[in-house]
C-alpha cells in the first residue's frame, strides 16, 4: 500500500519545496500538508492533484494547538516534521520546537504513523571548530535558545526511534538568511572580505528536500542523526565569492582593498549580526557523513560553486527588491 505523508511547515523555506518534491511522486497514497491558519494565502482543503503525484490536502494547525496536531495525524504512515521558530521570543521557541515537538510525535505515535523524519541543524553543536565531524562524535552544545529548544525537540523523534537530519548552511530559494545575511556583512565593510581557510558544509534546498523525503520513505534509514550536506566542503572564499558579486551587482561604486579578518572584528565592533557570522566564517564548520547519498538513494547534487550560479537570479531579484 502506498504510504500516506504528512509533512509540517508547508509553507516555510524547506518545508515548501519537500511538498513539492512529494506532490511529484507517484509513489505516495497521499500528501496532507499542515500550515498555520495565518499563513498567507493558504487555504486549506483538497488541491488539484499534481501530473502523476498523489493526491494532496492542506490542513490548518499549529505545534501549540496539540488538538490540531492530533486531527493532522489522524490516518498517517509517514511524518515528515520541517515546522520550526527561528529566532524572536525564548517562550515562543520553547513551545514551538521543544513542547510542539513532543506534542506532534505523541500525536504522530497514537495515531500509528509507522516512520518519522525531522529536519532540525547543525548548529545544535554550538561553534566549532569542526572538521570532517562524523555522527555520534560531539556532543549536543548549543549556543542559542533556538539551538537549544531544537535540540530539545529532536530527543522526541529519536526516543520514538525517528530520524533527525542536520544540515549546516542550506542556499536556494527561498532563502532569506544565508546568502542575504552574507551580502548585508559585506556590505558593511569596505572590501571583500578574506576570511582565511577555514571550511564549511553547505547543501542546496532542493538537494535537502530530497534527502527527507528520501529517509522518510527508505527501508534503510536508521534512527538517529544524520549530517546532511554535500560531501565536498566549501572553502570560505568560495562561499563569499558569489556573495560579493551579488554585492557588486549593478553598481559602478569601487569596493576598496581586502579586509582581513581582525580588520572586519574592528570595523563591526557596533554590529552583534555581523560579529556573529565572522565567528561562523572564521571556524571549520564541516561535518562529514555519506549515508544519506550511500544508504537512502538521493544524490547531492552539485557543490556550491558549481550549483550556485543557477540560484544567482533569484537572489539578485530578492536583494534588488529590497
Amino acid at each position: 500500500m502506498a504510504p500516506r505523508v504528512l509533512i509540517t511547515g508547508a509553507t516555510g523555506f524547506i518545508g515548501r519545496r519537500v511538498a513539492a518534491t512529494a506532490a511529484a511522486r507517484a509513489d505516495l497514497g497521499h500528501l496532507r500538508l499542515l500550515v498555520r491558519s495565518a499563513a498567507a494565502g493558504v487555504t486549506a482543503g483538497e488541491e488539484p492533484k499534481a501530473y502523476g503525484g498523489p493526491p494532496t490536502e492542506t490542513v490548518t494547525g499549529d505545534l501549540r494547538d496539540h488538538d490540531s496536531l492530533r486531527r493532522a495525524c489522524e490516518g498517517v504512515d509517514v511524518l515528515i516534521h520541517c515546522a520550526s521558530a527561528i529566532g524572536g521570543d525564548e517562550e515562543l521557541l520553547h513551545a514551538v520546537n521543544d513542547d510542539g515537538t513532543r506534542a506532534l510525535v505523541d500525536a504522530a505515535v497514537r495515531a500509528g504513523v509507522t516512520r518519522i523524519v525531522a529536519l532540525s541543524t547543525a548548529s545544535v553543536h554550538g561553534r566549532g571548530p569542526f572538521r570532517a565531524a562524523a555522527p555520534g562524535t560531539l556532543p549536543l552544545a548549543p549556543g542559542s535558545a533556538t539551538s537549544r529548544t531544537r535540540a530539545a525537540g529532536e530527543r522526541y523523534v529519536t526516543d520514538a526511534g525517528g530520524a533527525v537530519l542536520r544540515p549546516h548552511l542550506v542556499y536556494g530559494a527561498g532563502d532569506r538568511q544565508l546568502i542575504p545575511g552574507l551580502v548585508r556583512l559585506l556590505a558593511a565593510l569596505p572590501g571583500p572580505l578574506d576570511a582565511g581557510a577555514s571550511l564549511h558544509s553547505v547543501i542546496d534546498v532542493d538537494s535537502l528536500a530530497g534527502v527527507l523525503l528520501g529517509a522518510a520513505l527508505s527501508p534503510r534509514t536508521e534512527a538517529g542523526p544524520y549530517y546532511v550536506n554535500h560531501p565536498e566542503p566549501v572553502p570560505v572564499a568560495e562561499l563569499l565569492a558569489p556573495c560579493e558579486e551579488l554585492l557588486s551587482a549593478g553598481t559602478d561604486r569601487p569596493r576598496a582593498g581586502a579586509v582581513d579578518l581582525a580588520e572586519a572584528y574592528d570595523l563591526l565592533a557596533g554590529h552583534p549580526f555581523g560579529r556573529h557570522h565572522l565567528a561562523m566564517l572564521a571556524t571549520d564548520h564541516w561535518f562529514a557523513d555519506d549515508r544519506p547519498w550511500r544508504d537512502l538513494g538521493c544524490a547531492p547534487g552539485p557543490g556550491f560553486t558549481a550549483g550556485f550560479p543557477a540560484r544567482a537570479s533569484w537572489y539578485r531579484d530578492l536583494l534588488a527588491g529590497g
